[in-house]
């Protein structure tokens, strides 16, 4: 019964992915111009990212935080994992602090490539305090046109 119910919430994370508008970029009325550190790369949890597994990591990593997690969970209690960057750029995985937005707000984004994150770089603990967050636009539908 556990299984089913976080594939169900997997599902519909996907499916809100998908259902995303074309671009998505949330930021606090009162820090409307924030001129910090910018980061781009794939926003996944610290768990995936630590072990490289970034397209592989499977959703219930983001809600319970290891894969099997659903086994020892409860259903519908979500742990709030921690979640990190990876950047492309210069190969670094920077933990992010979320406790200024939603949550829900990085929904859009879980998993995917080219998220952009924006706000203020703590060097001691590598961690970016997240003022501003922008998820690409989800990919284009297309109709298989080969020969089955």
């Amino acid at each position: 019964m556990k299984k089913i119910a976080l594939i169900a919430v997997a599902l519909i994370m996907s499916l809100s992915a998908n259902q995303a508008p074309e671009e998505e970029f949330c930021d606090d009325p009162e820090t409307s111009e924030v001129e910090g550190f910018e980061k781009s790369g794939f926003l996944s949890t610290e768990a995936c990212a630590s072990q490289g597994a970034f397209t592989d990591c499977y959703f219930e990593n983001y809600v319970c935080g290891s894969d099997g997690c659903y086994l020892t969970t409860e259903v519908g209690i979500n742990k709030n994992t921690p979640l990190a960057l990876f950047s492309h750029d210069d190969g670094v995985i920077y933990k992010l602090d979320t406790s200024a937005m939603k949550r829900s707000i990085f929904d859009s984004g879980v998993n995917r490539n080219a998220v952009t994150i924006v706000g203020t770089f703590d060097a001691s603990t590598n961690t970016i305090v997240v003022q501003q967050f922008k998820a690409p636009p989800p990919p284009k539908k297309s109709f298989f046109k080969g020969c089955l």
